[in-house]
């Protein structure tokens, strides 16, 4: 078990990636802390993480919310005295083009995407500084490297993750701390349900592999990053997206 008794939060852990981050870590033998803004989803993604074999609690919160992050944080290290890891995972997407894309779709994704990574890892940073030891993983795309179209408050956002994982792996390395992200391609998540098949398809002949990715398979890309396997990682940005960049 590579993650054995790690306390790992992370957030949007209810769907998607998120969770097959939260039961990959739960089979790696962490302690999975299950942050989301649905009731439910936190509900059943802690029994699917107790179903695995691990300990599990859950949190509603929404990332954007400064106060909310705060009270989680001080409840985990007063049940668990410490954080290891952290997962940055929580997103959202209000596409829309440049010349019509609403103030409220661009802030809305900043709050989420960029301002709720800022707000987790400010909260954690304290606890892991004072260890000497901790992980800070974030959730960047390859949208936020090379630009999408009608995405410019997600670029923006994923951009910004970016910067602040380079400067955090600064800033952090020195104490113990490593800062990395992950920037997936294309997945299979309720993200793109909507999407049309005719565009899937599309976006599969952009991939070399020709298929989406899995959830599960950026998963094991974080849980290898939060095992000592990755001590020497720090400040790397690994895309996961089938070779759709080469």
């Amino acid at each position: 078990m590579r993650l054995k008794d790690k306390v790992s939060i992370i957030t949007g852990a209810a769907q998607g990636i998120g969770l097959a981050t939260a039961r990959k870590f739960a089979r790696e033998g962490a302690i999975v802390v299950i942050c989301d803004m649905q009731p439910s989803g936190v509900q059943a993604a802690v029994a699917a993480c107790e179903a695995e074999g691990a300990r599990a609690v859950g949190y509603v919160l929404n990332v954007a919310r400064r106060a909310e992050v705060d009270d989680m944080v001080a409840a985990v290290l007063a049940q668990f005295g410490r954080i290891d890891v952290l997962v940055n995972n929580a997103g959202i997407t209000r596409d829309a083009r440049l010349q019509s894309m609403t103030v409220e779709q661009f802030d809305a994704v900043i709050d989420v995407n960029l301002r709720g990574v800022f707000h987790c890892a400010q909260a954690v940073a304290g606890a892991m500084v004072a260890a000497g030891s901790g992980v800070i993983l974030n959730a960047s795309s390859v949208v936020g490297i090379y630009g999408n179209f009608g995405q410019t408050n997600y670029a923006a956002a994923k951009f910004g993750v970016i910067g602040f994982t380079k400067t955090w792996a600064r800033e952090l390395g020195p104490k113990g701390v490593r800062v990395n992200a992950v920037a997936p391609g294309f997945i299979e998540t309720p993200i793109i349900a909507s999407v049309p098949e005719k565009v899937i398809d599309q976006l599969k002949t952009q991939v070399p592999l020709r298929r989406l990715g899995q959830a599960d398979e950026i998963a094991n890309v974080y849980a290898f990053l939060a095992s000592d396997e990755a001590s020497y990682v720090n400040g790397a940005v690994l895309e996961v997206s089938g070779g759709m960049t080469v």
